[in-house]
């Protein structure tokens, strides 16, 4: 039998007009967001200007963070507009440069977006040495999450040898290597995962003593008491990254002068579940009562440390020591439908798309 490869005709026009691709908000959602608040465009590729680079995307990372853009209702940054390409990091390759700090091959890490290529006058890129560790974890381990685990352990939760950390979403980017560190500590660590897989894989690979999977609770009451007999003595730190049901069954286990790191609260982005969180003045007695200390942080705030979580960190993925997982789905336009399913907690670790070859 013959095999017949069907490939594409590359005309001129092809050479002398490429084109490049973007994933732009089409709409706001209202509650869960779905694919038709998405749309795939493409245009012209740009040209750079005095000062500025072009880039290709090879990474494109996929983050919770993402959910609020979508929306207008006021935060701590500003949304995305209806048109415009979603907001992201990516790893991406110099292609050509008018820019003096940059060179055409050049590997960085830069807010290009969900696009294939993107302009830049070089805020807020970083150049990567790939012959230090993979690009990809520029996005994850050694990238925002990594540091968003750092600074909320240290940082925030002023976390100790000995105490007791309960982490939630701990195999998701963040909580994955949050444990790692607590166990790193000396800390007993606790996580909450969603699904008998990850639990097994917290405790086999992120050393987690404890892992307790959500999806068999339908109520907190019945949570806490799982929680509770991991956690016979209390918990000290509490790495809050979902919200929902988790908080509500964690709250009565916190220990006198306990810490609250507020990373996230996925469970509650998309308004949902909101009727059944545990009430204001419930919360705000148990802050009051076990003397707990609850800050949020936005780990952009704490940039003049990621020298110090590099040095700290990096040495401890290039030698082992520390591991970490990713969820890659393959080609631009997969982007809605792989952020859609991180949302849900599909992810495994890190979630990324790879866009074009390294």
């Amino acid at each position: 039998k013959a095999l017949v490869l069907l490939i594409p005709t590359i005309t001129k026009d092809d050479i002398m007009n490429p084109e490049m691709t973007r994933v732009v908000l089409a709409s706001r959602p209202e509650g869960k967001p779905s694919l038709a608040n998405f749309s795939l465009e493409t245009s012209a590729m740009p040209e750079p200007a005095e000062g500025q680079f072009l880039a290709r995307t090879i990474w494109l990372s996929l983050d919770p963070y993402m959910r609020g853009r979508m929306s207008a209702t006021r935060s701590y940054a500003k949304p995305v507009e209806i048109g415009d390409a979603m907001e992201g990091a990516c790893v991406a390759q110099v292609v050509t440069s008018r820019h003096q700090g940059f060179a055409a091959g050049d590997y960085v890490m830069a807010p290009l977006g969900w696009v294939s290529h993107g302009l830049s006058n070089g805020t807020g890129v970083i150049k990567l040495n790939p012959d230090t560790a993979p690009l990809s974890t520029a996005l994850g381990v050694l990238g925002m999450p990594g540091m968003t685990a750092w600074t909320g352990l240290n940082l925030i939760a002023q976390a100790k040898a000995g105490e007791t950390v309960l982490i939630s979403a701990a195999t998701g980017a963040v909580g994955s290597l949050a444990g790692q560190l607590a166990h790193a500590k000396g800390m007993k660590v606790i996580g909450v995962a969603g699904g008998a897989e990850k639990c097994a894989y917290a405790v086999e690979m992120f050393g987690y003593d404890h892992c307790i999977d959500h999806r068999a609770f339908t109520d907190a009451h019945s949570m806490t008491e799982a929680l509770a007999a991991a956690a016979p003595d209390g918990i000290d730190v509490y790495f809050e990254n979902v919200g929902g049901i988790t908080l509500q069954a964690t709250l009565p286990l916190m220990r006198q002068h306990g810490r609250i790191a507020v990373c996230g609260l996925i469970a509650w982005y998309s308004g949902q579940g909101m009727e059944k969180a545990v009430p204001s003045p419930a919360v705000m007695f148990s802050i009051l009562s076990q003397r707990l200390k609850v800050e949020g942080f936005i780990v952009s705030d704490h940039y003049q440390h990621m020298g110090d979580f590099l040095a700290e960190v990096a040495p401890m993925v290039v030698d082992g020591r520390i591991t970490y997982r990713e969820t890659i789905s393959h080609g631009l336009e997969t982007a809605p439908s792989a952020f859609l399913k991180m949302l849900e907690g599909g992810n495994f670790g890190k979630q990324l798309v790879s866009v074009d070859t390294e």
